[in-house]
Order: structure tokens, then C-alpha cells, then sequence
């Protein structure tokens, strides 16, 4: 079994950071892409980034594009997602995700997960 935990959440004001962090265990880690989601209230769960498995691939959601950075320390089974100018629309439980199938280069899909975080909250004022 798979367990996911976030942290770094918090509150924040429009135009500052933070880094989320992810702990991975009960797998090898490094054999797996793994992803960033969101959900805000009333809405569906969204994509945020996403990794390769060997950290050589990365993408991003294009409302994210120059502000966020997705990294993985496969040494310590922990990925990142360091977000830079934060705006009240980036408002939400941030979730880390694993992939299903090894080698993957990190989908946008959330079917392509199978192993989920239990959230931490973002929350930035204006």
C-alpha cells in the first residue's frame, strides 16, 4: 500500500510562496511520475503539475506557467511544488498523486493515478 502525505499548506497573501511538500512510502518512489492536483470548492479536482519518474519531464497546467515548479528528491521519496506569486484564485486543497503504471512521464489525467494524498489547504488573500 501506497501512502501519500502533504504539507506546507497554509495562508498567504496574493503575491507571496510556499512550498508543498509530498512523502511517499510503501512503493519505490522513483520507479513513478507523480502529480499535483486542486479542488476548490464547487469545482472538479484540477491539474496542477506533473513529473516524470526521473524528474526529467515536467509539465504544467497553463494557469500555473512561470509561477509554480514541480521537483522530486527521489533520496528522500518526497516531491515538491514550490508556488511563487500566488493569487486568490490559486485557492484550494492542494493533492499529491501517484501513477499507476511505472516509468510514466507524469499525466495531466486523473485517471492515470491511483494513489492519493489526503490534501493540504492553500489559501491566499487579496
Amino acid at each position: 500500500q501506497v501512502q501519500l502525505i502533504e504539507s506546507g499548506g497554509g495562508l498567504v497573501q496574493a503575491g507571496g510562496s510556499l512550498r508543498l511538500s509530498c512523502a511517499a512510502s510503501g512503493r519505490t518512489f522513483r520507479s513513478y511520475g507523480m502529480g499535483w492536483f486542486r479542488q476548490a470548492p464547487g469545482k472538479d479536482r484540477e491539474f496542477v503539475a506533473a513529473i516524470s519518474w526521473s524528474g526529467g519531464r515536467t509539465h504544467y497546467a497553463d494557469s500555473v506557467k512561470g509561477r509554480f515548479t514541480i521537483s522530486r528528491d527521489n533520496a528522500k521519496n518526497t516531491v515538491y511544488l514550490q508556488m511563487n506569486s500566488l493569487k486568490p484564485e490559486d485557492t484550494a486543497v492542494y493533492y499529491c498523486a501517484a501513477e499507476q503504471s511505472a516509468y510514466g512521464s507524469g499525466s495531466a489525467s486523473v485517471y492515470a493515478y491511483n494513489y492519493w494524498g489526503q490534501g493540504t489547504q492553500v489559501t491566499v488573500s487579496s
